[in-house]
This record gives structure tokens, sequence and C-alpha cells, in this order.
């Protein structure tokens, strides 16, 4: 299976391809990162602006590499909720007769990283920042920092990409018409 990713991330990569050998095992994956723009902000700071970098980044593999089987866009993001800014992250994945997205659960940032994203800055860097990490973003991200690494960025966007993959994994039910 030639997959593409829109991204040199390498926890994305990894997502992707723990995802994939888990719902594969019998395929041989060739997996391959690909630097695409977004098209959005850096940091994305809404769910639709999140969604939309996500797209545009699968749909941009999609143009450079169309002789893969699936591409997979991914991006993070944030949202205010009232008082609080969650983060979440959007999978993107396109295929032959496949168009599906996935939202991934969402961690409430705390106030002093939510008021640094109000001031412009990006999620990874503030994190680092505040922090005293090194490029977090491509570790174990916002979660694994603030979940003490009982949960990381891989493993959320992996499971947030078996979500989005459910129509090739089950293509039956996604097949009915609605009634």
């Amino acid at each position: 299976m030639n997959v593409i990713v829109a991204s040199l991330n390498p926890a994305k990569i990894a997502a992707a391809r723990q995802a994939l050998e888990l719902l594969f095992p019998e395929r041989t994956i060739s997996l391959h990162g690909l630097a695409v723009p977004s098209g959005v902000a850096s940091q994305p700071m809404s769910d639709e602006e999140t969604l939309t970098g996500a797209r545009n980044r699968a749909l941009a593999a999609r143009a450079c590499r169309p002789d893969a089987e699936l591409w997979i866009g991914m991006e993070g993001g944030v949202e205010r909720r009232g008082e609080r800014l969650l983060t979440f992250a959007w999978l993107q994945v396109l295929g032959p007769g496949l168009d599906n997205a996935a939202r991934s659960a969402s961690l409430t940032l705390p106030p002093f990283v939510a008021s640094a994203l109000s001031q412009g800055e990006e999620l990874g860097q503030a994190m680092d920042r505040l922090f005293n990490l090194t490029n977090c973003k491509q570790q174990g991200g916002a979660i694994g920092v603030l979940t003490g690494n009982l949960l990381d960025r891989r493993s959320v966007y992996r499971d947030a990409l078996i979500l989005a993959l459910a129509p090739l994994i089950s293509p039956a039910p996604y097949a009915q018409p609605a009634s």
C-alpha cells in the first residue's frame, strides 16, 4: 500500500504508520512524508480552519503524488469554548472512493498556554517556551506534556486516523444509501 502523509513531522508519520500497520497487518505499507502547504494559518484557531488545513494538505499531497493509494492530511488546531481553549486535530484521508475526515479527542489547555496562543504564538512554540522543552510538537506534543505521557500526539492522531479510515475498513455500510 503506497501512502503519502502530507507532513514531514515524525510524530504524524509515526501515527500513520501505527494506524495502517494495525489495520492492514497483511499488507506491506510504503509510507512517505511530503511537505505541502495547509493554506491556513500556522496556528489554526477554529475547528473549521483546522479541518480546512487537513483537507488542503491531503489534496496537495494527492496533486504532488497522484501515484499513491492513500493521501493523509493532518492538522492540529485550537478553538475557544467559553473560557477554555481546546486543542485537537483533524485528519483527512483521500483514496480511490474514499474522502473522509475525523477529529481527534480534544484537550483543554492551561490558561497560561491559552494566553500565549491568544497573543499569536503557535502551540508547539508556546509549549517549548513555557515548559522549557525543545521541539515538543515533533514528539509527544502538548498532549504528552499535559498528560504525563499517558497519551501523546502519535496515539491520539493514530486513533483519529483509524476513525477516518472506517469507510475503508468496513466499506459495506458506507455504500448503503441514506434512507
